[in-house]
C-alpha cells in the first residue's frame, strides 16, 4: 500500500476518492433512510386509504352482508390480500380471506374490529413486516394486508437508483482527482528531472515557472539554483586558474635557480642573492598555501573559535606597535582612532586579530609612501564599527560590492598594482561572518579605500569554545 501510495499524484487521487467516497456514504445512508421512511409512510398511508373506501362501500350497500361481498369484489384488482370478519361471537369469525391476513389476526384484533374499533398495524411476519389495516362494518370488518416489500417496491427502485448514482458520482471523482494530481504534479515531475540534470552536471536548465504559486516559487528558486551553480562554477575556474598562475610563477623562479646553483653557473659572490631569492618565493608560496588552507578550513567549519569579550580599544592598543612598524619600514604614515567610549563585543581576540592584520595588509600592498594608512573603532548604536582605512589609489565603483569575494580585485588589479594571493580579504570575509558581523568597502576620506567590520556590541559572556558557525 506504501507502495502504491508513493507519489503525490496518487496520494492527490486517493484524498480526493476518499472524500467523495466518505461523503456519499454519509450522504446515501442519510437519503437511504430518508426514502425507506417515506416509502414506509406512503405505503402505509397507500393502505389506510383503500381500506377507508372499502368500508365507505361495504357501508352504503343494502345490506351489509351485500356490503362485505361488494368490498370484498372491489379490492380484487388491489395488490393487496383481504380478509372477511362476521360478527356475532365476541371475538369474531374469519370466514374468508387469504392466507396472509388470517394468519396476522389473532383474538385481540378480531375484538377489537367487532368492537366497531378500526386497526392500522405494522406486524412482523417471516418473509418480513406486513402492514395491516382493518376496518369494522355493520357486519364486522374488512380486513386488508400487505407485504413492507410490496407495498415500497418502487421506492426500492428509487433507492438502487441512488446507490447507482453515487457509484457514478465516485467514479468520476476518481478521473477529476487523477486529472487534477496529474496537472499538479507535471510541472513536479519536470522540476524534478531538471534537478537531476543538475546533479548530473548540466547547467542550462530552465523550468517554467508557472502553475500554482508555491509550485511556481520552486521553479523560480530552482531556475535561480542553476544560475547561482553556473556562476560559482566560474568562479571556481577562474580561481583555479588564478591560483594555478600564482603557485607557478615562484615555483618557476625557484626551480630555475635550483638549475643554475646545480650546474654551477652561479658565481660564488651571485649565491647569497639567489639564496635570498630563493628565500622569498618561498615565503611567497608559503603563504599562498596558507591562506588556501585558512580558507577551505573556514568553508569547511573546520575552525575552532573561542569566544571572548574583546574591549577594542585593547586589542587596536596592543597591535600598534607592531602595524606601526612595518608602515615606518616603508614609509606609509600611520595613524590609530581609538574609541571615545569603551567597545565591548564577543569574539575570538586570535581570529579578530588575524582579520585585522589581513585588512592591514590589504592597505600596506595598495598605500606609497608618504600616504597614511588609519586603523581605527567607533560606535554605530548596537553595533560596533572596525576601519582600516588608506591613503591608496582607491577602488572603482564597481568594486566595492565584490571587494571580498575570493580573486576579484586580485584578477582586476593584477599587473596594474602590487597585488597578494587573492585570498586575503576572502578570509577576513568568512572569520567575520563566523562572528556574525559584516564585512564593506567603500571610499576612504584619505583617498583611498575603507575597508570596516561591523559587529554587534557584546555584554558581558562568560568564555566559552564552539565550533565556528555556532
Amino acid at each position: 500500500m506504501k507502495g502504491l501510495l508513493s507519489t503525490l499524484g496518487a496520494r492527490v487521487t486517493a484524498l480526493t476518492l476518499a472524500v467523495v467516497l466518505a461523503t456519499a456514504t454519509v450522504g446515501s445512508i442519510a437519503a437511504v433512510l430518508l426514502v425507506q421512511r417515506a416509502n414506509d409512510a406512503a405505503a402505509a398511508r397507500s393502505l389506510a386509504a383503500t381500506a377507508d373506501v372499502a368500508q365507505s362501500l361495504a357501508t352504503l350497500a343494502t345490506s351489509p352482508e351485500l356490503g362485505l361481498a361488494r368490498a370484498k369484489r372491489a379490492l380484487d384488482g388491489v395488490q393487496v390480500q383481504v380478509a372477511i370478519v362476521r360478527s356475532g361471537t365476541p371475538r369474531g369469525t374469519v370466514v374468508t380471506g387469504d392466507p396472509l391476513p388470517r394468519r396476522l389476526l389473532t383474538e385481540a384484533v378480531l375484538a377489537q374490529l367487532v368492537a366497531g374499533q378500526d386497526v392500522s398495524l405494522r406486524v412482523p411476519d417471516d418473509d418480513g413486516q406486513v402492514f395491516l389495516e382493518g376496518r369494522a362494518t355493520e357486519a364486522g370488518a374488512i380486513v386488508l394486508a400487505q407485504r413492507r416489500s410490496d407495498a415500497v417496491a418502487l421506492g426500492q427502485d428509487a433507492v438502487a437508483r441512488m446507490r447507482w448514482a453515487f457509484a457514478l458520482v465516485a467514479l468520476v471523482s476518481v478521473l477529476v482527482g487523477w486529472a487534477v494530481s496529474r496537472r499538479m504534479t507535471t510541472p513536479l515531475r519536470r522540476m524534478a528531472a531538471a534537478a537531476g540534470d543538475l546533479a548530473s552536471g548540466a547547467r542550462d536548465v530552465a523550468v517554467p515557472e508557472s502553475g500554482p504559486a508555491e509550485v511556481a516559487a520552486v521553479g523560480a528558486a530552482l531556475n535561480e539554483l542553476a544560475r547561482s551553480l553556473a556562476h560559482s562554477e566560474a568562479r571556481q575556474r577562474e580561481f583555479l586558474l588564478s591560483v594555478s598562475h600564482d603557485l607557478r610563477t615562484p615555483l618557476t623562479a625557484v626551480t630555475g635557480y635550483a638549475e643554475s646553483l646545480a650546474d654551477g653557473v652561479i658565481p660564488p659572490e651571485g649565491v647569497a642573492e639567489v639564496g635570498r631569492i630563493v628565500g622569498a618565493e618561498a615565503a611567497r608560496l608559503d603563504r599562498l598555501v596558507q591562506d588556501l588552507l585558512d580558507l577551505a578550513r573556514l568553508d569547511a567549519h573546520e575552525v575552532t573559535l573561542t569566544m571572548a569579550a574583546v574591549d577594542l580599544a585593547g586589542l587596536l592598543a596592543s597591535a600598534e606597535p607592531v602595524w606601526r612598524r612595518r608602515c615606518d619600514a616603508v614609509g606609509v604614515a600611520f595613524g590609530l582612532e581609538l574609541p571615545a567610549v569603551p567597545l565591548v563585543v564577543t569574539a575570538d581576540p586570535d581570529r579578530l586579530r588575524q582579520a585585522l592584520d589581513g585588512l592591514v595588509d590589504n592597505a600596506l600592498r595598495a598605500t606609497p609612501a608618504g600616504r597614511p594608512v588609519i586603523v581605527g573603532a567607533h560606535g554605530e548604536g548596537a553595533y560596533a564599527v572596525l576601519e582600516v582605512r588608506d591613503g591608496g589609489p582607491g577602488l572603482a565603483p564597481e568594486d566595492f560590492p565584490v571587494a571580498f569575494e575570493r580573486s576579484v580585485l586580485h584578477e582586476r588589479y593584477r599587473g596594474v598594482r602590487e597585488v597578494g594571493t587573492g585570498l586575503g580579504l576572502a578570509i577576513v570575509a568568512r572569520i567575520v561572518a563566523r562572528h556574525g558581523g559584516t564585512v564593506a568597502a567603500r571610499p576612504a576620506p584619505e583617498g583611498g579605500a575603507c575597508f570596516a567590520i561591523t559587529l554587534p556590541v557584546a555584554t558581558p559572556i562568560v568564555p566559552t569554545t564552539s565550533p565556528v558557525g555556532q
